[in-house]
């Protein structure tokens, strides 16, 4: 995967969704470092130095695509000349991408367990893994599921599309109908974008729609790889909202209105019921501490 082109479809959002975002980054990485001519190991490195900023610049919230690099990265430094940091970092990102599938395939079999036979499933926007989840629970459960639209980029038609052709019921709403989708909802189940001490951050409309959830009695899970949590957060690091084009939400407005489009907002840990992880199911609390168990080396400054 050739590095500016990727970088490119990841800026575009012709690449979505944090874990396809993260597996592009190390791809684009590992194909940067193969192709390097430099002739020694300290131009490598500023080679490396350099790429990782210029994904890191890309997009604002995404924690699993920096924690995903920094292991490829940490992982090449090891190497003793050019020839041998370009086999560390091909075999660090082939180690990243089977991680990241087994943790997927671990969290579908745990949230699978979270969905009753007859429920009504509410979901907004468009996580793989939430929609891996509701796929795996048809195989022996029947449900109906409720899905949000999620304006401006309609993700969420992604998702409607995805598990009717997986033959499983779903009714599409507006955003704005959400209390139409939530009122009559057993569970909610969303992905995540970032998580950090203080919340979960999620596609716009995620925050709202946990609120109302509370209002209604809907537990609410967040499933995600832990890759996701941003360990710079534990070290004063505020997650950067990023907003998107005006042109997305009304391409030709008035020049006299500001038009604001968020992409992500945050979910406060008191509105999610748990985190399902490859770790497994734990409070916000109770999952960072699990994740700094199994990764410490997340949490190291650099």
């Amino acid at each position: 995967m050739e590095f500016n082109a990727t970088c490119k479809k990841i800026k575009d959002l012709k690449i979505q969704g944090a874990t396809n975002v993260a597996a592009a980054g190390v791809e684009a990485l590992s194909s940067l470092i193969e192709k390097s001519k430099a002739g020694s190991r300290a131009r490598i490195l500023a080679e490396i130095e350099a790429g990782k900023k210029k994904l890191f610049a890309l997009r604002a919230t995404e924690p699993m695509m920096r924690n995903f690099v920094n292991f490829v990265q940490a992982r090449a430094s090891v190497g003793k000349d050019v020839k041998d940091i370009k086999k560390e970092a091909k075999r660090a990102a082939r180690e990243a991408l089977m991680m990241k599938e087994a943790a997927k395939q671990a969290i579908v079999k745990i949230g699978a367990g979270l969905i009753e036979d007859g429920s009504i499933v509410y979901t907004h926007c468009h996580a793989s893994t939430v929609t891996s989840i509701l796929k795996e629970a048809a195989k022996t459960k029947k449900f109906e599921v409720y899905n949000t639209e999620t304006r401006p980029k309609f993700q969420g038609r992604i998702t409607a599309e995805e598990l009717a052709k997986a033959k499983i019921p779903v009714t599409h709403f507006v955003d704005s109908a959400v209390k139409f989708a939530m009122r009559k909802a057993d569970i909610m189940l969303i992905g995540a974008d970032a998580i950090t001490p203080t919340g979960v951050y999620n596609k716009i409309g995620s925050g709202l729609f946990a609120e109302l959830a509370k209002r209604y009695d809907v537990p609410v899970y967040v499933c995600s790889v832990s890759w996701k949590f941003d360990p710079e957060a534990i070290f004063g690091h505020e997650e950067v909202i990023e907003e998107r084009s005006p042109d997305e939400v009304w391409s030709k407005a008035p020049k006299s209105i500001k038009v604001r489009n968020y992409a992500f907002e945050k979910v406060i840990p008191e509105n999610v019921s748990a985190i399902v992880s490859e770790l497994g199911i734990y409070n916000n609390d109770l999952f960072i501490e699990e994740t700094k168990k199994k990764y410490p080396w997340m949490y190291a400054r650099r």
